[in-house]
């Protein structure tokens, strides 16, 4: 009987080694259990897309060239109303609200800017830069808006806040370059 159960086994070995090597197949190391693909929450990606976002418009301080004798000295643009409302919800966040259980929107949403400084430091050396000023301009931002936060459970209800009012301040710096200023461009010539 032991004759014919060692070809019978082999025969299966052979067979079930056949039917897994079908099919696509990598060459080299193989990853193992970590070859699959494993979920991650939308609410780690929109965080470091919005973490890009403000570094690549909002977290930059630009260089620019030399003020000019007797010409004005103004600070760049006012804080966009995106920056504002980035900086709102970085201070008291909305989302991550629970649909049916428990949202929060804000309405309606006014927002007043005003510059409450604006002045330039004396030059100095700055690292990898060379000599320059540093000009700071400081904004506060009022936001006007309806909060309207919707409890849906024990009791569904909706609470409504028609004269929600926060600040922000929003700090603007940017650097003027001071002396004669080599672009790094060259001689034409």
């Amino acid at each position: 009987m032991r004759y014919k159960t060692v070809p019978v086994a082999l025969l299966f070995t052979m067979a079930l080694g056949t039917l897994a090597n079908t099919g696509c197949t990598t060459l080299g190391p193989s990853l193992g259990i970590l070859a699959y693909p494993i979920p991650i929450s939308p609410y780690f990606q929109k965080r470091k897309e919005d973490a890009f976002w403000n570094h690549e418009r909002y977290e930059r301080a630009p260089i620019l060239g030399p003020i000019t004798s007797g010409g004005d000295i103004v600070a760049l643009d006012p804080p966009s109303d995106d920056e504002v409302m980035r900086a709102l919800e970085k201070a008291r966040p909305v989302q991550g609200n629970w649909p049916f259980l428990y949202e929060r929107n804000r309405n309606d949403v006014r927002i007043v800017k005003e510059k409450i400084a604006d002045y330039i430091d004396p030059p100095r050396v700055y690292p990898m830069i060379g000599p320059a000023q540093q000009h700071h301009a400081h904004y506060k931002c009022t936001i006007y808006y309806e909060d309207v936060r919707r409890v849906g459970w024990p009791v569904p209800h909706t609470l409504r806040d028609e004269d929600t009012r926060e600040v922000i301040y929003v700090d603007h710096n940017h650097l003027h370059m001071v002396g004669n200023v080599d672009t790094g461009k060259g001689s034409p010539y």
